[in-house]
């Protein structure tokens, strides 16, 4: 899967009978393992079409400020599709550098969707 997404991708995922945004910040190794690094939204779409189009037209709010690092089966139990690239800027990577400057360096094992608080 690590191959199919790249930094600055957008992925959308169904929630019921909607669909939501993720953002693909950065994707590390650790020991060969992939930790997922990614920017959330709470902006709720009828469909796929809407989404897209709220990125494309700059309506898409600012993420949630929750830096969310999620191990490789933490990411693979959110059914995402790859919507399209645009390119990260400093304000994009903010989150995650300040991350990687905190000793901690927190990783979850849990879904996107529980660290988003949807259920």
């Amino acid at each position: 899967m690590l191959q199919d997404f790249s930094p600055g991708d957008y992925l959308v995922f169904q929630i019921e009978s909607g669909y939501s945004l993720l953002r693909i910040i950065d994707i590390d190794l650790n020991d060969g393992d992939p930790i997922w690094h990614l920017a959330g939204y709470d902006e709720y779409f009828l469909d796929v079409e809407s989404a897209e189009s709220s990125i494309t037209d700059g309506r898409l709010p600012k993420p949630i400020p929750v830096h969310l690092a999620l191990t490789n089966r933490a990411f693979e139990s959110t059914q995402t599709a790859k919507l399209f690239n645009v390119p990260l800027n400093e304000d994009d990577r903010e989150s995650y550098l300040n991350w990687l400057a905190d000793a901690d360096h927190e990783v979850s094992d849990r879904s996107v969707r529980l660290m988003l608080g949807l259920r």
